[in-house]
């Protein structure tokens, strides 16, 4: 018998924490009772097995930072790739991952979907943490004064980064390492490099292990905020939603087709359809590196990139180049952040964009990789992990929309790429075809 596939069985455990949150809050809200099991309340299991799973996403993030993001840059470093086609093609994938976290931040900031009717939503997302702690915590962080920010880049000790979850210190010495490893002799990186690739493999598996317990643990996250606030939650969870979406379609459909046309000087609709099988297939396996076979061919046949620079640009882009999800890891921590009441200065926006320019490339290959990156950017900046699983109740539908996007940008890098080393392709304004 075939086995149900992982984003189905997350919908499942989604639609039956509504269905069991809702009967548990009916009975507490009718009776003024705590439903038990054993004397322990459903709520609390719910807490539970929500926090184990949170407790172990927590458990791999620097280790899985640190050589994601290390192999990443030694791997590129050493490759040679990184003269006028490697220089070229990371340039244009922080330009498009900075421009769709833009789109996120005005479209959140413009929305406010973490208010209702001019309150934080923090009672009816059942968010239990004082904002007034929160307050301190985010201040204590010094994320009031952008210099600070680029202060806490480069942390005195990096031990104590990792403990104290100084994230942005710890992705910038990942950077240098494993920069810096590829301008010492191979007798010296080479062991430094399978250390670290080996470390990345076992971090890769044991996050698919935790992941496999997803359904469950996305189950307690969703069935408790349902059983503590109701079904009223959903209500700034959908304008949430909404948000992000209208967020995805405006950088899909407005800011990559500018680059297209301006930069590339190809028609971009018709780019789009060359590679819709793709976006199609990212749509329905919310994957970038399962489709990155049907994104190749798309991109050779439809588009008429070579297969020199899409076999270079494509592989690294479903590694590094992740525009959906940027924009939504930096959505969701705006949106949590608004949810507690907390006031967003230009710091704490600006450390926000940041994190999530730099975890979007250090946890790209990961299974539900937003869950790690939310999870790093609420750390930083001083918000609880906990609040993850308000997200949970239309993470599915956001999740696919996102690696179509993903998808969509690595095509339009390859093909700007392939019209910048003087490739004609099928789609050029003054192609006859």
């Amino acid at each position: 018998m075939r086995k149900l596939e992982l984003h189905w069985q997350i919908l499942i455990a989604i639609i039956a924490a509504g269905i069991i949150g809702g009967i548990v809050f009916e009975y507490r809200a009718s009776t003024g009772l705590d439903p038990t099991l054993f004397s322990i309340s459903y709520i609390s299991i719910f807490e539970y097995v929500g926090t184990l799973f949170l407790n172990g996403l927590r458990m791999i993030i620097v280790p899985l930072i640190m050589s994601s993001i290390i192999v990443g840059v030694a791997g590129i470093g050493s490759s040679g790739n990184l003269g006028a086609l490697g220089g070229k093609t990371l340039l244009f994938y922080a330009t498009s991952t900075l421009a769709a976290i833009l789109v996120g931040l005005v479209i959140i900031n413009a929305v406010g979907p973490g208010y209702v009717d001019g309150e934080p939503a923090k009672e009816l997302l059942a968010l239990e943490a004082s904002t007034a702690d929160l307050e301190a915590s985010v201040a204590g962080k010094g994320v009031g004064d952008v210099a600070e920010v680029f202060l806490r880049m480069v942390p005195p000790n990096i031990v104590a980064a990792a403990v104290e979850g100084q994230m942005l210190g710890i992705i910038f010495f990942s950077i240098l390492f494993g920069y810096f490893m590829t301008q010492i002799g191979k007798e010296y990186a080479d062991p430094l490099f399978k250390f670290w690739d080996g470390l990345f493999h076992v971090m890769m598996r044991m996050t698919e292990w935790i992941m496999k317990f997803a359904p469950i643990g996305v189950f307690g996250l969703v069935a408790a905020v349902i059983a503590n606030a109701g079904y009223k939650a959903t209500g700034p969870l959908a304008v949430f939603a909404l948000s992000v979406l209208a967020a995805l379609s405006i950088h899909a459909f407005v800011t990559l087709p500018i680059l297209l046309r301006v930069v590339g000087r190809v028609r971009p609709y018709k780019t789009m359809r060359g590679v819709a099988k793709a976006m199609l297939t990212a749509f329905s396996t919310a994957s970038s590196s399962a489709t990155l076979p049907v994104t190749i061919k798309s991109v050779e046949e439809n588009v008429g990139v070579s297969n020199k620079v899409s076999s270079f640009v494509l592989p690294l882009g479903a590694t590094v180049n992740m525009d959906g999800t940027a924009l939504y890891e930096c959505a969701a921590a705006m949106f949590i952040a608004q949810a507690y009441g907390l006031e967003l200065t230009f710091g704490v926006q600006f450390s926000i964009v940041a994190i999530a320019l730099m975890t979007s490339i250090g946890v790209a290959g990961v299974p539900s990789a937003s869950l790690v990156a939310i999870a790093i950017i609420l750390t930083a900046i001083g918000l609880p992990i906990e609040a993850l699983g308000v997200l949970m109740v239309f993470d599915r539908i956001l999740d696919m929309a996102r690696t179509s996007v993903n998808i969509w940008g690595d095509a339009t890098c390859a093909t700007i790429i392939a019209r910048l080393q003087g490739e004609e392709t099928n789609v050029a304004i003054d192609s006859a075809n």
